[in-house]
């Protein structure tokens, strides 16, 4: 297995069924983490992640839940204690996208970009980062995007809640670290999902052309961050937001 090792750990991975969460998940089984993902309406997805990792001899365990939701959170975490006893990795990377022109932007749009990415993000980290200050011992890993730095036409939603997201890991790295939890982000650039293939044509061959790379990144390029950060080899990142992006942004 080499480096970067999880055994003994566990995790929770939020929109885990495909994508980069998908590919996080696949990632943390393989180097020993137990594992356990949510999704919303991707039945489908995750018993087919939970059949690929059956054949290598792993497994994770699969809930369905909202995490805009206060009450299904609430749930999801309970359940998530009870396959894992704890979590000590939490993994935000539950999302949706779509993109709009800002003067047709509804306030129910609005509303639901920043209930998935901001309030899910507060509310699933909300309910386990207490005990992980307790255990003295944990990683949160929330999943922004470059355009938190950049923005986008038509993506004034997205942009605002990702910008959220970088904040609120800055601030709460401050809180987690004195007690070994650490709180970092990753800012994917343009990655080859479900997401990024619900945009116009036209939204996606700009941002193409914008790329110094020349393509679109795929999601087993984004999962090795996550597992760095979440691994005794990260541990000396703190409050950071790490951006494989293809050059998109350069900091």
């Amino acid at each position: 297995m080499g480096g970067f090792s999880l055994e003994g750990r566990t995790a929770l991975v939020t929109g885990g069924s495909r994508g980069i969460g998908g590919a996080i998940v696949e990632l943390f089984a393989a180097h020993g983490a137990k594992v356990a993902l949510c999704h919303l309406g991707d039945a489908a997805g995750a018993a087919e992640l939970g059949e690929r990792l059956r054949a290598r001899g792993l497994a994770v365990a699969a809930i369905e839940c909202d995490v805009a939701s206060e009450q299904a959170v609430a749930a999801m975490t309970d359940w998530a204690r009870a396959q894992l006893g704890h979590v000590d990795i939490l993994v935000n990377c539950a999302g949706i996208g779509g993109d709009k022109a800002f003067a047709d932007l509804t306030l129910a749009e609005w509303d639901r970009m920043i209930g998935v990415h901001l309030r899910g993000t507060f509310l699933v980290t909300h309910a386990l980062f207490p005990e992980m200050v307790r255990r003295g011992w944990g990683r949160v890993i929330n999943i922004a995007s470059q355009l938190a730095y950049k923005g986008a036409p038509g993506l004034v939603h997205y942009c605002a809640a990702k910008a959220g997201i970088v904040g609120f890991t800055r601030a709460l790295a401050y809180e987690g670290a004195p007690h070994g939890v650490t709180v970092n982000a990753i800012a994917p650039g343009p990655v080859e999902t479900e997401l990024l293939r619900g945009l116009s044509e036209e939204w996606r061959a700009m941002k193409q052309a914008q790329l110094p790379i020349g393509r679109f990144g795929n999601v087993d390029e984004i999962a090795p961050t996550a597992l760095l950060l979440a691994s005794p080899e990260g541990s000396f990142y703190v409050g950071q937001t790490l951006s494989p992006n293809g050059g998109d942004v350069m900091v």
